[in-house]
């Protein structure tokens, strides 16, 4: 009897540790963050058209595209794939990718493909992608929006955003925006 009121304090106490107190002081810090961590919202004309850090799927051929998704896209159940180099459906769903981009992108070859381009992430929602993976869609982009390939090029050169720490990237959400206002 003594063993089982010890157990039921101790599920008590890490019952209120970790689903009141932890959850509480979570929430509390998060006040702090951009945007009381609710997310860094992207709008236009008041209306948000989504998040800085959740990417996006962009499939329509006007558009730049991110990188693939285990989870295609879905932040409620963020993910890898989990699959190892060595996996044979692994290494087929990445050969169909790059097939699909020598598909669309004709005047590429395969060792010009940045591999943010065929990988998904760990998390599955990347928001960005290398200012290599943006450069390789620019022909594409501009010949079907009808704009100057040099004028594509500029933008997304002025959509590099540089880290202190880490790779240059590019957030497909804002080029593809601030491609939208090119019009």
């Amino acid at each position: 009897m003594k063993n089982i009121f010890s157990l039921l304090k101790l599920t008590l106490l890490t019952l209120i540790l970790f689903a009141v107190i932890y959850p509480l002081a979570i929430y509390g810090i998060a006040q702090f963050a951009p945007n009381q961590g609710k997310g860094e919202t992207i709008s236009i004309n008041g209306k948000v058209v989504g998040y800085q850090k959740i990417g996006q799927k962009f499939d329509k051929s006007n558009y730049f595209w991110g990188r693939p998704s285990a989870v295609d896209y879905n932040a409620a159940g963020s993910a890898g794939s989990n699959k190892g180099p060595s996996n044979a459906d692994y290494l087929a769903l990445v050969q169909k990718r790059i097939d699909t981009l020598l598909l669309v992108h004709p005047y590429l070859k395969k060792w010009e493909i940045p591999s943010d381009m065929v990988t998904a992430s760990g998390s599955g929602l990347d928001p960005n992608i290398s200012p290599q993976g943006a450069l390789i869609q620019v022909k594409r982009v501009a010949k079907e929006r009808k704009l100057a390939e040099d004028k594509v090029k500029a933008l997304v050169e002025s959509k590099i955003n540089t880290a202190v720490v880490g790779p240059e990237t590019v957030n497909v959400l804002e080029l593809n925006m601030a491609l939208d206002a090119l019009r």
